[in-house]
């Protein structure tokens, strides 16, 4: 038995403004550069970007969070347990960003410690993902942190 599924640009709404990409990039930019990674953007519905290594070869994957606010008060660090889900599929090194205003916290999602409980944004007309299972996760030493 086969089911059809018909999708429609009305069926999925993007929220990211430009600024958002933009900051999503500065931040892939940053923990990239910090190792001498290599990244290539993955599709709309998968995590963010593949990691590569110099010599091209796949070593791990990176999803990218955007946190409105200074490292110092970014805490606890929300992401939706689907995208943990996700990247936990993948079997590789697998890194999670968030992208602060003053740089990016980063974590291996195989060390991090969290809470998980229903949460997410005040619901937007149109969208699916703002209310969900989700984890948060306090200061711990599997995170680090780059400054701009």
């Amino acid at each position: 038995m086969y089911i059809l599924v018909i999708v429609t640009k009305s069926t999925i709404m993007r929220f990211e403004t430009k600024y958002d990409v933009e900051r999503e990039l500065k931040a892939a930019l940053t923990f990239c550069g910090a190792f001498g990674f290599k990244f290539t953007k993955l599709g709309p519905n998968d995590v963010d970007y593949v990691l590569t290594d110099k010599n091209d070869e796949m070593i791990g994957y990176l999803e990218v969070k955007g946190r409105n606010r200074d490292i110092e008060y970014a805490f606890p660090l929300p992401i939706a347990c689907r995208k943990l889900v996700k990247l936990s599929d993948k079997k590789l090194y697998s890194v999670v960003v968030w992208s602060c205003y003053d740089g990016i916290i980063y974590g291996n999602i195989n060390n991090l410690k969290g809470d998980v409980r229903f949460g997410g944004r005040r619901p937007r007309d149109g969208a699916v993902n703002d209310l969900e299972l989700m984890a948060y996760y306090p200061p711990q030493y599997a995170l680090s942190y780059i400054k701009f």
